[in-house]
């Protein structure tokens, strides 16, 4: 038998995170992991800078205190702009962040119209101004705030409806003609996005590329913690923490199951009282 498991701690504002939890569980079958959600200050696109910055550095802190990670994921696109140096300065173990995959849009795109399709948190940060001059300089990018787009992601993971119409209407503008050209790459900025993909590929105006980050961030945790061991061990169920207990509803600790956690019915980190 194997010796210990690796501990990964995936975190986000909210469900997003479960987007990346998936591909790293399948590049390392046979880590522990656990997943924390922030849904007590959920969205974090609306919060001030600092309360943001501090915010997720008590939340991620404590959580690195009581589950002991060997890696953490911040699988969270607005959280990750301003963070990590912070986190990083504070935590000696590995800490992997999600940034808009500007680079790989550029390099795939054709038509060269691409757009970053994003938390207004991420749309107004330097950093992703950054991404763009470094790495998309022959590129004409839009970069869209989709404002109601993660609720919505949220929304239907917990088992609710959510209108073709209302989706449509936050990404109608991340679709750009000019000319002969149209976009053809769209980055999904916000790791929520992904979990309404079936529904953009039905409803947009066009085929185009949808950009995720998750796959780049599993083969960057492999490249931190090395290959899988041989471990004939079962996978270990992982456990899901949110901020704000109240939060589970049947649906979606049904949704969770579904991605091999088990939630916890409750955190010391519980700010709905």
């Amino acid at each position: 038998m194997s010796g210990k498991r690796p501990t990964i701690l995936v975190f986000d504002s909210g469900v997003g995170g479960l987007t990346v939890l998936a591909p790293i569980r399948q590049a390392r079958p046979d880590a522990a992991y656990v997943y924390m959600g922030d849904t007590a200050c959920f969205p974090y696109g609306e919060l001030p800078e600092q309360a943001l910055i501090d915010r997720v550095i008590t939340v991620i802190t404590s959580a690195a205190e009581r589950f002991k990670p060997d890696l953490i994921v911040i699988a969270c696109h607005t959280a990750s702009t301003l963070v990590l140096p912070e986190l990083r300065a504070r935590l000696t173990i590995p800490i992997i962040g999600t940034v808009p995959a500007i680079k790989p849009a550029a390099e795939q795109s054709k038509s060269k119209l691409v757009t970053v399709l994003a938390t207004e948190g991420t749309v107004k940060r330097d950093y992703t101004a950054g991404l763009i001059r470094d790495y998309a300089g022959d590129c004409e990018v839009t970069l869209v705030s989709a404002r109601l787009l993660a609720g919505y992601a949220e929304a239907v993971l917990r088992g609710e409806t959510v209108d073709d119409s209302a989706i449509l209407n936050e990404i109608a503008p991340a679709f750009v003609t000019k000319g002969e050209r149209k976009t053809d790459c769209i980055v999904l900025a916000c790791t929520h996005y992904p979990l309404l993909l079936s529904i953009f590929e039905r409803i947009a105006p066009w085929p185009v590329t949808w950009i995720d980050p998750a796959p780049a961030i599993a083969r960057r945790v492999v490249q931190l913690l090395g290959e899988p061991d041989n471990d004939t061990r079962a996978p270990k169920a992982g456990i899901a923490l949110l901020t704000r207990a109240t939060d589970w509803t049947a649906p979606l600790k049904r949704a969770f199951a579904s991605y091999g956690l088990e939630c916890l019915p409750t955190t010391t980190m519980d700010d709905s009282k």
